[in-house]
């Protein structure tokens, strides 16, 4: 027996999603059992009426999808719509070959209806309109659309290696983070697997049209053979019946088929933006008054053509006119508001006043100041604009160093040239360039076939040639290998060199006071009888800043705060505190220099020289003779040419004592060695010395 209770429990458990996986079996279930098993009238009117529906449920959703990926489900609800639409022509073709002589009524209301209603009960009229409709359909809407599906899978799978090269790019520029540039590599897979499945997808539209006139045929073919032979019918009686059952047939079958051709076009002519296309084509196709007032004067100079429709004509031209009287009066309302409000603030600017603490500026510490050409990359309502990459650097510095970087301030500078922009950080220029907005820089990758139609320039970050492109030589430029970028990311990845390499000054005494007030939120313990018991503040600033100078990362103020906790009781001095939580963070240190390398190939010092070295320090002269110093120089530049060479790390490897005075030596002359100490090099690496600094 069935034991309702329990079935009626597994219903109800059922998850919406659990709904939604079922739908699918069901729907091709469904369609298959309409194929196989006899259908009552009542049931082909639901499914026709279903059927309608849905084509103008996908037709909006169409209409109101602002990007394409959107609907990534209209391929696969192309082709159930289309199996249905089959399904439905197979049902109702056996019911009308059954029970089509016992009037036009055998097949339900919807097909007598659109036999009798839409077409006057004439089927010489039906048969002319379904076949105009199947040629619209056919001739027009799906060769256009199954056109662009296959030119747009075509330029989506060749633009796929520069569109992820450019992610790359921006990823290693630190612009976005591994689980954005993940984000984006998907949405590239899905865009060119969506393209791809239209361009199949539309031929089952076209194939579904080519079905439409065959059913139709055989339609009214057998059903003449049918009345003639098995019922006996008058021949004029019998083409009555079956030819308007078989027009109303393909015409409930054909008007969805059109519908859903529609939505298809649609979908693949659209330009992904933030509107839909009722927004884009209101805001693109009325918007210039001019345009109007001339459409409406020649439809004015037509309706005073004898002849013509006179009374229509110039009520559209009454109409155009005032449309194109209330663009104008929208446009200038805006513009006068503008002025307004700029006359405003040239007369506060125009009025005298006295000097005051207002007129003293304080120096930013990052500042951009752009060309009159380039201020549109401020735009906020546009996408990927240079504030919002600003902001991405930021946050990517804040995570990557471990304190949180002061704001960039950008400013128009009308005393620069339009396209030029500079780079200050305190007030001081560190970085200059120029850049073309709304143009590409194609790089030189080292995989380009060919050389481009454009002069050559150097980018300005890291100097590497290129060519500044149009916007249509896009693709061309990523398929001859080219690495592309936008101009607004060409200042963020100049911005975001120049603040790696000169975070320290950046790290002032104010951002040493937020980190540390953040500390004591997030651990309050490790602070407690440190600051200002054992070392005050200024102490603190100073040891963090010389980590930054020679780009040591203090996100881990855990091991930072611990070290100095248990040797600033003995020890005061900020540069000696240093080298002591150096060793502590020599992980850190060793993960930073040689990632995912086994064996350290390093620079070491000749035995002589750095016993002569060490002998300097211990008789308390921190400085280097000029013979020697001169010599030092010139052997490290040496050995810095063959670790070049050998594409070896810039790492100098010395006694621990000498570490903080050569560094702060060779740094002046060579800002991109590294020099460590033997005790900040972890046990776990092999070590290879590959050149000696001062052997002959």
């Amino acid at each position: 027996m069935i034991n309702f209770s329990s079935f009626f429990r597994l219903i109800k458990s059922l998850k919406t999603t659990q709904w939604q996986i079922l739908a699918g079996p069901i729907l091709i279930l469904m369609i298959l059992a309409m194929m196989v098993l006899p259908l009552a009238p009542f049931f082909l009117d639901i499914f026709f009426t279903f059927n309608i529906a849905l084509s103008i449920i996908i037709l909006l959703v169409s209409m109101f999808t602002r990007h394409t990926l959107d609907f990534t489900a209209f391929p696969t609800i192309l082709l159930f719509s289309t199996l249905l639409r089959l399904a439905l022509n197979v049902a109702s073709t056996r019911v009308v070959f059954l029970k089509g002589h016992t009037g036009t009524n055998a097949a339900g209301k919807v097909i007598e209806s659109f036999g009798h209603f839409l077409v006057g009960g004439n089927f010489a009229i039906g048969i002319v309109v379904f076949i105009i409709l199947v040629i619209i359909n056919f001739m027009v809407i799906t060769k256009g659309a199954t056109r662009i599906a296959e030119v747009g899978a075509r330029f989506i799978l060749d633009a796929m290696p520069g569109k992820q090269m450019a992610i790359d790019a921006d990823l290693n520029a630190g612009l976005i983070g591994e689980e954005q540039a993940k984000k984006r590599r998907i949405k590239i897979t899905q865009e060119a697997d969506f393209y791809g499945s239209m361009d199949g997808a539309s031929k089952f539209v076209r194939g579904d049209a080519i079905a439409g006139i065959l059913i139709m045929i055989i339609n009214i073919f057998g059903g003449l053979i049918i009345g003639l032979i098995q019922h006996n019918m008058l021949l004029n009686k019998a083409i009555e019946v079956y030819t308007l059952l078989t027009i109303g047939d393909g015409l409930v079958a054909q008007i969805p088929a059109l519908v859903i051709s529609t939505a298809a076009g649609v979908i693949v002519t659209r330009v992904s933006t933030d509107q839909n296309v009722g927004e884009q084509i209101v805001s693109q196709l009325f918007y210039n008054p001019q345009v109007i007032l001339l459409s409406a004067i020649v439809l004015g100079v037509l309706g005073l053509v004898p002849g013509m429709p006179n009374i229509i004509f110039l009520i559209f031209t009454l109409l155009l006119f005032i449309l194109s009287w209330w663009l104008y009066e929208q446009q200038y309302f805006s513009e006068k508001k503008i002025l307004n409000s700029n006359n405003k603030y040239k007369l506060i600017q125009d009025s005298i006043s006295e000097a005051s603490w207002n007129d003293v500026g304080l120096e930013d510490q990052i500042r951009i100041e752009l060309g009159y050409n380039l201020t549109p990359m401020t735009d906020i309502h546009q996408k990927d604009n240079l504030l919002d990459k600003i902001r991405i650097i930021r946050k990517k510095i804040a995570q990557d160093i471990g304190f949180l970087p002061p704001l960039v301030h950008v400013k128009n500078n009308i005393n620069l040239s339009g396209n030029t922009y500079y780079i200050f950080i305190k007030g001081v220029k560190v970085g200059k360039g120029k850049c073309f907005y709304g143009r590409f820089i194609a790089i030189n990758s080292g995989r380009e076939t060919e050389s481009l139609p454009f002069e050559k320039i150097k980018e300005p970050t890291f100097g590497l040639s290129g060519y500044w492109i149009d916007e249509n030589f896009k693709n061309e430029a990523q398929k001859k290998g080219y690495s592309v970028i936008d101009s607004s990311t060409v200042i963020s990845t100049h911005l975001n060199i120049l603040i790696y390499n000169h975070i320290n000054e950046l790290f002032g005494r104010q951002e040493a006071q937020q980190l540390l007030e953040h500390i004591n939120v997030k651990m309050p313990k490790l602070t407690d009888n440190l600051i200002p018991d054992l070392i005050n503040l200024t102490v603190f600033h100073k040891v963090l800043k010389n980590l930054l100078l020679e780009h040591v990362p203090i996100r881990d103020m855990r091991t930072i705060l611990e070290t100095l906790s248990e040797y600033a009781d003995t020890q005061k001095d900020p540069n000696e505190l240093t080298s002591i939580v150096r060793i502590s963070l020599r992980k850190i240190i060793m993960q930073k220099l040689f990632h995912k390398r086994n064996i350290i190939e390093i620079i070491g010092l000749e035995s002589n020289l750095e016993q002569l070295l060490l002998n300097s320090l211990t008789s308390g002269n921190y400085t280097i003779e000029p013979t020697l110093s001169e010599t030092l120089l010139i052997k490290t530049k040496e050995a810095i040419k063959k670790q070049l060479i050998m594409n070896a790390p810039l790492v100098l490897l010395v006694n621990h004592p000498l570490r903080y005075c050569l560094s702060r030596f060779l740094r002046q002359s060579f800002p991109e060695l590294t020099v460590l100490s033997h005790m900040e090099i972890s046990g776990i690496k092999k070590i290879k010395i590959t050149n000696i600094i001062g052997k002959n």
